[in-house]
């Protein structure tokens, strides 16, 4: 698979919105974990890594962010994020920088496996050769 967008599920209601996700209809992995950014400082910037085996989809839940990323085949993507009711689906072997956060950005991020030093690829060197 390639990283995509995925739209996910809105149900509309005069007291709010509601937005859900959940495997297999909206997520294509088991989910196994779930982390969250926030409070990030203006300028700075996530990421700077890919994974071997973890799939993960990131989502805007307040403010955006954008999300850059190195295809395996090297080619270079940039997402902007900026909607609860949507988000970012990246595969394995998919090198990512998060940045550009506004204030009170939170990122949601649902993942295939549990956290793993062992997983990550942390050298855009050996991300390239891998």
């Amino acid at each position: 698979m390639k990283p995509k967008i995925i739209n996910f599920p809105i149900i509309q209601d005069p007291r709010g919105n509601l937005t859900f996700l959940q495997h297999p209809s909206q997520i294509p992995f088991e989910i196994k974990r779930t982390f969250w950014t926030y409070d990030v400082p203006g300028g700075e910037i996530r990421g700077g890594h890919a994974y071997n085996k973890q799939q993960e989809v990131i989502v805007a839940l307040s403010g955006s962010f954008d999300v850059t990323i190195t295809n395996d085949d090297g080619s270079i993507e940039k997402f902007s994020l900026n909607r609860s009711y949507y988000g970012l689906y990246l595969p394995p072997k998919t090198w990512r920088h998060i940045e550009n956060f506004s204030t009170n950005a939170l990122a949601l991020h649902v993942s295939s496996e549990i956290f793993s030093t062992e997983d990550y690829i942390r050298d855009f060197e050996d991300f390239k050769l891998s």
